[in-house]
């Protein structure tokens, strides 16, 4: 998968849904979608998990003018939101998306092989403008997202340990970073304390 360092991606089972015209042939339909609002987990250091989601108004005033549906995140242009052959599409559960593979034979070989079940993962690249993170559940709110570039049938999702964006890795690093170093500062002042009231106890019972 190809990884731009300036964008951020993720991943989530594929929910497919083939549709079939009245004559029972196939229409080459698929629809999905290519995020959700449910948090997810992007990382687990220490044994605390370091979560994510996605707000539902986030997607209120993103660009989302020209958006390709490919695979991998590369290559060939099997749908795009410019010709009506990729709807996207906002609801509860997340960023719907209706994808109309067949307008070439490359679109009609993809449609197929996700058919097949060669692909069961869809992602989706763009770029954060607004986000929050709550300390105490370990959670980054994406409250508004700037730009979505493409949705993408996935042959692996992104693993955030290996292939995940830079832009990701610094944010949830910075994080942890910073957590870990006040959970240190912490046990010391504990330590620090308890040396002290044992110090104290000692020199009042004059030992």
């Amino acid at each position: 998968m190809a990884i731009r360092e300036n964008r951020e991606y993720r991943s989530i089972p594929m929910e497919i849904r083939m549709e079939q015209r009245e004559d029972g042939e196939s229409s080459f339909l698929v629809e999905g979608y290519a995020s959700t609002f449910e948090p997810y987990v992007m990382f687990e250091d220490e044994g605390i998990q370091y979560k994510e989601q996605i707000d539902p108004k986030a997607f209120e005033e993103c660009n989302m003018d020209d958006v390709i549906f490919c695979k991998d995140h590369e290559g060939t242009v099997f749908a795009r939101t410019k010709n009506g052959t990729l709807e996207l599409s906002v609801d509860d559960h997340g960023l719907f998306t209706r994808t109309d593979l067949s307008k070439t034979a490359s679109a009609r070989e993809m449609y197929e092989e996700i058919k097949a079940g060669m692909y069961t993962q869809m992602s989706f690249a763009f770029i954060v403008r607004e986000d929050d993170y709550d300390k105490k559940e370990h959670l980054r709110t994406i409250r508004k997202i700037e730009k979505l570039f493409d949705v993408s049938a996935v042959s692996f999702p992104a693993n955030p340990g290996t292939d995940i964006s830079a832009t990701t890795r610094s944010y949830f690093d910075g994080v942890i970073e910073m957590e870990r170093a006040e959970r240190l500062a912490h046990e010391q002042e504990l330590k620090e304390a308890k040396a002290n009231f044992y110090s104290i106890g000692g020199k009042n019972d004059g030992t």
